[in-house]
């Protein structure tokens, strides 16, 4: 039917289909976002592993996608990152040539990855913007994965310079939503406190946020990430990455983003910070200008709500949560 109305079908593949990001893609295309053209597969670790080519391989040559939307690595917050940098360097190179090697040899149109803003020098001025992610080292907490996710752009370009390949990047700021990991040791920042919150008002007792909560973050809600990939993957043509955030002024410390998670699940104890533990970076503020540029319009859903609605998914959700 679509090609005759002369419409050509795509065959799109999720990798890391079960994750955050991609429940929230998942959602936002079953609830009307997606196009009769479309023939949407999620896949995640228990299709394929994805660090072996061979698995890899065979995935793309059972499905023969013609785009593809690369969400799978490894991840993992602060904490896990400095502990594991050497696993989150080899596992993470290891899906991505994987991936976009296979998504070549299969002829796919067009790849789009997910980066993180973690990849961006740790020195460097404010705001930072997708001509700099080159301009020196990460981060020492987080340089495996931060090093992994930026050979994805230089693969990109080679893919393009070599084999003429559509093959592009997003760069994500801390995204949280419905379906995140929420645990404690090894999730990410927001995710982990709405989990000590939800856990702190079981038992009456205090929240202890670790650091001092003064590092700020801009926040981007997954399902308004979901929309701007599916933007990305339809309309956005350049192979240079593109950064995905909420605006310069949207960045919140951590301790009130802690605010917000204790309003929003009605904690009326005590905040603690512990500030034995690490800060990590104290900020990467990201500018937005390349995708107002293209989407002045785009609205995101303000902070407090986005975190009202996770934090409400996760307590209905407890039980079966990752966490």
């Amino acid at each position: 039917m679509t090609e005759a109305a002369g419409l050509v079908p795509k065959r799109i593949l999720v990798t890391g289909g079960t994750g955050l990001v991609g429940r929230a893609i998942e959602k936002v295309v079953a609830e009307g976002e997606g196009r009769p053209d479309e023939e949407w597969i999620f896949v995640s670790s228990r299709d394929a592993d994805l660090t072996n080519a061979a698995e890899t391989k065979a995935l793309f040559k059972q499905h023969k996608p013609t785009h593809v939307i690369h969400l799978a690595a490894m991840v993992g917050g602060l904490f896990k990152n400095i502990r594991y940098n050497l696993d989150f360097w080899r596992r993470n190179i290891h899906i991505n040539d994987n991936v976009l090697h296979s998504a070549y040899e299969v002829g796919v149109q067009k790849v789009v990855s997910c980066l993180s803003t973690c990849i961006f020098p740790d020195k460097t001025t404010y705001p930072i913007d997708e001509s700099m992610i080159h301009n020196g080292p990460p981060h020492s907490s987080n340089f495996g994965y931060s090093y992994a996710k930026r050979m994805i752009d230089i693969q990109n370009r080679g893919y393009f310079e070599q084999h003429g390949c559509r093959f592009t990047a997003v760069i994500p700021t801390n995204v949280f939503g419905p379906h995140d990991n929420f645990n404690i040791e090894d999730g990410h920042v927001l995710p982990g406190l709405i989990h000590k919150v939800y856990l702190a008002k079981q038992t009456g007792s205090a929240l202890t946020i670790w650091g001092t909560g003064k590092p700020r973050r801009q926040f981007i809600y997954s399902l308004d990430l979901a929309r701007l990939f599916l933007w990305v993957l339809r309309e956005y043509d350049e192979v240079e990455p593109i950064i995905l955030s909420v605006g310069e002024e949207d960045e919140v410390s951590i301790r009130e983003a802690a605010e917000a998670i204790a309003e929003a699940m009605d904690f009326r104890g005590e905040l603690v910070f512990d500030t034995t533990k690490a800060d990590g970076q104290f900020k990467k503020t990201a500018s937005n200008a390349k995708l107002r540029h293209y989407l002045p319009g785009f609205q995101f859903t303000p902070f407090r709500q986005a975190v009202k609605e996770t934090c409400a998914w996760f307590s209905a959700n407890y039980t079966n949560a990752r966490k």
